[in-house]
């Protein structure tokens, strides 16, 4: 499986997008859009990144009835994409709903994954007010397990518990990483945060990293030293 890190395209105009996107002469980074990206510029911004040779997470996470999710899907999968989400707090029905969605007539689809739990949730909150009583370990476990048993490739996880996943779900099971910040930097709204090597060595496959880069006084020299401490330390 190829890792990679992943740039979050945290940006509310597309100007500003591409602007960003112009930085990277030598390389064709693989982004994320996420929701404020796109309820703003709609599907249109993301067919002229993807025509930029960029690789695109579309990150909607959707939640809703399974048959709403599964006809947002089949909306979303010719846009050819390379990964979209929901949450898996939806559930099974909803999962599978999606999956079938999202795959096209010859039977291709960009990657489905689901968001366990929000790396700016903690123990607290998930007990207080989410009323969710087991540890929050527990609850993303479960949650895998059940994105796993319905056919989906992996999901967005704390790179605290992306190891575990893997015990549990399979090595080829996708983990996808928010929460990921150099040693020593701002941990922001994010509450379960690791470096990008230490998230090597726990068994994450895919980074997802926003101001670190984005906000970074040299945004491809910020890439760059996540590429290479997260390769690297494999």
């Amino acid at each position: 499986m190829k890792k990679d890190v992943i740039i979050a395209l945290d940006f509310p105009t597309r100007e500003e997008t591409l602007q960003f996107l112009d930085k990277f002469q030598d390389e064709k980074p693989f982004v994320k859009i996420c929701m404020e990206l796109f309820y703003a510029q709609g599907p249109a911004i993301v067919r002229e990144i993807k025509a930029r040779g960029h690789r695109i997470f579309l990150d909607l996470k959707l939640h809703d009835i399974p048959n709403t999710v599964q006809r947002a899907m089949a909306a979303l999968r010719d846009l050819n994409v390379d990964m979209v989400n929901l949450h898996a707090a939806g559930g099974s029905e909803m999962m599978r709903g999606a999956l079938a969605g999202l795959t096209r007539p010859d039977g291709t689809r960009p990657l489905l994954i689901a968001v366990t739990q929000l790396t700016s949730t903690d123990a607290k909150t998930l007990k207080e007010e989410l009323l969710i009583d087991v540890p929050m370990a527990e609850t993303v476990m479960c949650y895998a397990e059940n994105a796993a048993h319905c056919g989906l490739d992996g999901v967005v996880c704390s790179p605290l518990e992306a190891k575990a996943v893997k015990e549990r779900c399979g090595s080829g099971f996708v983990t996808v990483t928010p929460g990921i910040r150099f040693a020593g930097g701002d941990s922001g709204d994010q509450k379960r945060i690791m470096t990008p090597a230490s998230a090597a060595e726990n068994g994450c496959d895919y980074l997802v990293m926003g101001r670190p880069i984005t906000k970074a006084e040299d945004p491809v020299a910020a890439y760059r030293r996540a590429l290479q401490d997260f390769m690297d330390a494999e």
